[in-house]
């Protein structure tokens, strides 16, 4: 039996495909960040958002602060 991507995540992970894409998003964005020579931007744009604004919405939604609160706390 073929298994849909979306249910190997949650069987693996407890969390759905999206949350988990969207974790690990999170989590190369906080990497890409402490090269303080890209701007955020700069690291919205290599994550392949067209928007800046979405990038930073996720980001906050996701770790409770702006790209700028967590860089700037690293």
């Amino acid at each position: 039996m073929v298994r849909h991507f979306g249910d190997l995540i949650k069987k693996e992970t407890g969390s759905t495909a999206l949350d988990y894409i969207q974790s690990r998003l999170i989590d190369e964005a906080k990497s890409k960040m402490f090269d303080h020579a890209k701007s955020i931007s700069d690291v919205a744009t290599e994550l392949g958002f067209k928007y800046q604004q979405h990038f930073t919405r996720l980001f906050k939604q996701k770790v409770g602060m702006t790209p700028n609160e967590f860089r700037n706390l690293n």
